[in-house]
């Protein structure tokens, strides 16, 4: 049986931004991520990954999504950053009772347009999932990381709103 056909790569101009939004799941959907450990941890590994910048994320019980971007190398493979995030926060944590799935999903975010709107999906989450009535009240929420490399709640995208 062959392969089905790969699509030619999308080739964005030069001076456009690479962002990518990346969803990462626990194995079989464990509820383990969204706690004071873990976000502590990440905190710690995001500054590790000196050639990915985050741009804004949820930290969900089962699930992660993360808008990035390369910092020089527009080539950049975005399992590269799923690989090394994990990776480092296996590290990080210890000894844990739980995997993470192989591979993520990710998509290219093309314009401004599209990287508000993913973001309000994102940030909306947790309200989906009915585990707070306001996306708000979500304590994983992040939005930038700061000049200190730590995950902050400061909203930026949700004034347009």
């Amino acid at each position: 049986m062959s392969e089905p056909p790969r699509l030619r790569p999308i080739l964005l101009p030069w001076e456009k931004s690479i962002i990518y939004f990346v969803t990462m799941c626990v194995e079989r959907r464990r509820p383990v991520l969204a706690n004071e450990t873990t976000l502590a941890a990440m905190n710690r590994v995001i500054p590790q990954l000196k050639r990915w910048q985050l741009l804004s994320g949820v930290v969900m019980p089962d699930h992660v999504h993360w808008v990035v971007s390369p910092i020089e190398d527009r080539d950049l493979s975005i399992g590269d950053f799923a690989n090394g995030f994990k990776r480092l926060l296996r590290k990080e944590l210890g000894s844990q009772s739980w995997e993470w799935q192989r591979g993520c999903f990710d998509r290219l975010l093309r314009t401004d347009e599209s990287l508000s709107s993913k973001w309000i999906y994102v940030q909306d989450n947790p309200v989906r999932a009915g585990l707070v009535e306001h996306w708000r009240d979500w304590p994983y929420r992040v939005d930038l990381v700061n000049e200190d490399g730590k995950l902050t709640a400061s909203p930026t995208v949700e004034e347009s709103r």
